[in-house]
């Protein structure tokens, strides 16, 4: 039996004893990268056995009465907090495990940078991602954008990018260009200009690409995947729950274990991408007869929210000095925009972010579809 084929079956002897990272997500809504009630998105996956996660809820929760352990359910009260912390400081202190969140307004401004201005660069034969120079112009844009390129012009021309890509038709891509020449484009026309000034057609050809799309499930996947593989010295598989949103996750998952090319491709000064996985099999269960799966819903959950007291999006939660305090540095990843443009361009010195995209591109949309 094809190993990718196990999450409708029974697992075998082997799928018992290999070692098993438990994922759940949050924030996920689809194309919509602009949804104002759920600005971040990300996934946890931790090592542990259900065992093990029984035990430190019903140590750190003993009073609990609900079927499963849920971290919304439990934030909302301010008693459970510290306890929420020292179940978030056993997990993270003992049991290997990442942590990725995403802003989706700047993951947008990002897209935006890849698909509506690089290939205008592209096709004049600049090298648009080299040492990053694709994140410090998302960072500038998203930091700066509503002030240098007009409030609430610059929100709208994203909103009209992300309708563009999604629709994908002639007025959708008038409607973005018309949508950025409405900006003060001419501040900033490294960025803006191709389509402001020249409705660039490679660039409205990459945006209306049938494989093109503002989904970030993907690039969640990635994140966590390229730390699990680092961590795994032998295969390893995943489980995760059913709900209706990890559906995509789940064909992700299977399309990336079917993947067999040889290759490696270097994300960051620190991450990489190498085929075949060592990830072999992945499984979907019921996330209330698993306390694995459960304990990486409270991670995740903790993240987002902390990430949501951070930016003012929300008044009281988990205190985020104190969950960050707990992570070590390989447990988190994080996409935020950083005007730390030294930092940054070290950091992704060397690094084959155009390579990353087009390969992804390439081979985890329909076979008839592609970047460029």
């Amino acid at each position: 039996m094809p190993a990718q084929l196990l999450a409708n079956h029974e697992p075998v002897a082997s799928y018992r004893y290999m070692e098993c990272y438990r994922i759940d997500e949050s924030g996920y809504t689809g194309f919509d990268l602009l949804n104002a009630d759920q600005p971040f998105q990300g996934a946890a996956a931790i090592a542990i056995s259900d065992d093990n996660a029984a035990r430190l809820i019903g140590e750190h929760f003993p009073k609990l009465q609900a079927s499963e352990l849920k971290y919304r359910a439990l934030s909302r009260r301010p008693g459970n907090r510290p306890r929420l912390l020292g179940l978030l400081r056993d997990l993270l202190a003992d049991h290997k495990s990442v942590t990725y969140i995403c802003d989706k307004r700047f993951l947008l401004i990002l897209m935006f940078c890849d698909y509506a201005v690089e290939p205008w660069y592209y096709e004049r034969g600049h090298d648009f991602y080299k040492d990053g120079q694709n994140y410090a112009m998302a960072s500038l844009l998203a930091l700066t954008g509503r002030t240098l390129l007009g409030d609430p012009q610059f929100d709208e021309m994203l909103a009209a990018f992300q309708h563009a890509v999604k629709e994908k038709d002639a007025s959708a891509l008038h409607a973005l260009v018309d949508a950025t020449r409405a900006t003060a484009w001419h501040q900033f026309p490294e960025a803006l200009g191709p389509l402001a000034q020249y409705a660039a057609p490679e660039c409205l050809s990459a945006v209306a690409n049938p494989g093109v799309d503002t989904d970030a499930a993907l690039i969640v996947l990635q994140s966590l995947i390229s730390r699990m593989e680092a961590m795994c010295d032998t295969p390893y598989r995943v489980e995760h729950d059913r709900s209706k949103n990890l559906a995509t996750y789940n064909s992700l998952l299977h399309r990336l274990i079917a993947h067999e090319d040889e290759i490696e491709l270097k994300q960051t000064k620190i991450a990489s991408f190498k085929f075949p996985l060592k990830l072999t099999e992945v499984r979907q269960v019921d996330s209330k007869a698993s306390p694995a799966v459960q304990v990486a819903d409270v991670m995740i959950g903790a993240a987002i929210e902390a990430a949501m007291v951070m930016t003012g999006h929300r008044k009281n939660g988990i205190e985020p000095d104190s969950l960050i305090s707990l992570y070590e540095d390989n447990q988190f990843i994080h996409l935020t925009p950083s005007i730390d443009f030294e930092e940054q361009k070290e950091f992704r010195r060397g690094t084959q972010a155009s390579e990353v995209i087009d390969y992804f591109a390439a081979n985890f949309v329909d076979p008839a579809r592609g970047r460029r």
